[in-house]
């Protein structure tokens, strides 16, 4: 019995190709995926606000709980580890949404002018009203 090459590769080269193509679509929806503009600009206004320190403009968005929750010192803390870098400079990418417990949480990656670290944004939006943002 004679095994030929091309019948051992072929399969192996069509799963690659299948999977090379599904690898394609998945990133392709996420380059192009973009938040509602009223969503990016409260999270560019939270951050501004990180920034200066402004608890009032920071919770403005929130929903009760939110600000309730966050306190003074809370976002004086974030300020000194994100502050300066944020006046630097930086580039926010929208990453993706994902469903989580009735809220719809919006993923974004900071790339700092600094070339330090980056920081992926988590922002939770229900009723158009965020209920969290973290910075990691």
């Amino acid at each position: 019995m004679k095994l030929c090459l091309a019948h051992l590769i072929a399969p192996r080269a069509k799963s690659r190709m299948h999977r090379a193509a599904l690898l394609f679509a998945l990133v392709s929806q996420v380059a192009w995926a973009q938040p509602p503009e009223s969503i990016e600009t409260i999270m560019k206004s939270m951050l501004a606000a990180t920034q200066a320190n402004s608890l009032p403009d920071f919770v403005a968005s929130g929903d009760a709980a939110f600000q309730a929750g966050m306190t003074k010192p809370m976002l004086a803390s974030v300020n000194r580890q994100l502050g300066p870098r944020l006046r630097q400079g930086y580039t926010a990418t929208f990453l993706s949404t994902l469903k989580q417990q009735g809220y719809t949480v919006y993923l974004w990656k900071l790339e700092f002018k600094d070339g330090k670290d980056d920081v992926i944004v988590t922002m939770s939006v229900r009723d158009g009203k965020v209920g969290g943002f973290w910075l990691s």
